[in-house]
């Protein structure tokens, strides 16, 4: 289970919060008025997700690589969009 704190607590708490993500490893969730609203997780949390993240989309590109029609470069399709 995440420990949970108010933003309220994390202002007072930041420096001994951020160890418990940095050194503890465990994930704090942030809440206001009873809402979560973020999360702070450890770097190496964040990297797993960044690689997760880009498989899925390394994963994705290739499927529509694969889909039938035509394929146009990023630079044409900018330019069709007026970029």
């Amino acid at each position: 289970m995440n420990k949970t704190i108010t933003t309220a607590d994390a202002r007072k708490n930041f420096a001994a919060i951020v160890n418990t993500v940095a050194y503890g490893k465990e994930p704090v969730v942030l809440t206001r008025r009873g809402q979560e609203i973020a999360a702070l997780i450890s770097i190496e949390e964040l990297q797993l997700l960044q690689k997760i993240e880009d498989h899925i989309d390394i994963e994705a590109a290739k499927k529509a690589l694969e889909a039938p029609g035509e394929n146009i470069s990023a630079d044409a399709f900018w330019k069709k969009l007026g970029l």
